[in-house]
């Protein structure tokens, strides 16, 4: 039984603390906090408290190019980060970044999906499989022989994804990947996103303020405010604690109609995150009334 649940962690922290060399105080400070494979987390929390930083340990850039002080445990994927290199751990874990542009500089969208295998040691072979797979899996075949420079803010968000899924990693991380794309725009990405982790398994750990739209794929949520993890857990829980709406946290508006509406003696059978659920929910209440 011990084994199954090693297993089943994908990245574990332990009073992790991070400061960077010009910082006078920890960017990240006595994070503790456990992924299981297949989690779909949405990381939140308000500006400057520390997601990003906490990112960058995920996947090696802290400590191995980010200079500065990192105290306690950090593992993913069985790797201990401390001790392992950023391409040992590119290969198990993927960035995607919130600028499409600063992950994009190829002549074609092909070329860009390619490039993380060339750095592998890939065969052509196999390399021509994955990224016509990737490619397939982000909706965009289409673009293929496109430049980069001439796509959609949406579109170059889907080629970054694809160069990072062309490497089947175990996690990805996506750092605000929809904050420059209108809400239609964002709703495609989150939809990307969710197919991943569905379909493939994959862990995903979405930085993201737009909690309206995301929300509805997460089955776990972390939120941090002034360098700690303040809320971790269920969705639902968290979204509808007192200490998610006194950091500022933006929750859901459908959780925020289901406050509002406890606050006034009227009570949902449960707390919608979305606002699917609660239009079912008041449809339940209207038609017994």
């Amino acid at each position: 039984m011990k084994q199954a649940t090693l297993t089943l962690t994908l990245i574990e922290t332990k009073n992790l603390t991070f400061t960077y060399p010009s910082g006078m105080k920890p960017a990240v400070e006595d994070v503790s906090i456990t992924i299981e494979k297949g989690d779909f987390v949405i990381l939140t929390g308000p500006s400057g408290c520390g997601k990003t930083t906490l990112c960058r340990c995920f996947n090696g850039l802290i400590p191995n190019f980010y200079g500065g002080k990192l105290e306690g445990d950090i593992t993913v994927a069985g790797f201990n980060v401390t001790k392992s290199s950023i391409h040992e751990l590119a290969r198990h874990v993927g960035l995607v970044f919130q600028n499409p542009e600063n992950q994009l500089f190829a002549l074609s969208v092909e070329k860009d999906v390619a490039f993380g295998l060339e750095n592998f040691g890939v065969s052509r072979d196999e390399m021509r499989e994955r990224v016509d797979w990737a490619l397939q899996m982000t909706g965009i075949n289409e673009l293929r022989e496109r430049a980069p420079h001439e796509l959609s803010g949406g579109q170059q968000q889907r080629v970054a994804i694809a160069s990072i899924l062309a490497m089947r990693p175990e996690v990805m991380v996506f750092d605000e990947p929809t904050s420059f794309l209108d809400p239609l725009g964002a709703q495609r990405i989150f939809e990307v996103i969710h197919d991943l982790n569905k379909k493939l398994g994959i862990t995903v750990i979405l930085v993201e303020h737009r909690l309206d739209l995301a929300s509805r794929y997460a089955n776990h949520v972390i939120v941090m405010d002034e360098s700690r993890v303040v809320l971790d857990g269920e969705p639902r829980q968290v979204f509808n604690s007192e200490k998610a709406r006194l950091i500022g946290v933006g929750i859901p508006k459908a959780t925020r109609l289901y406050q509002i509406l406890r606050e006034n003696g009227v009570k949902l059978s449960k707390v919608p995150i979305n606002s699917e659920e609660a239009s079912q929910l008041l449809r339940k209440i209207l038609t017994h009334d």
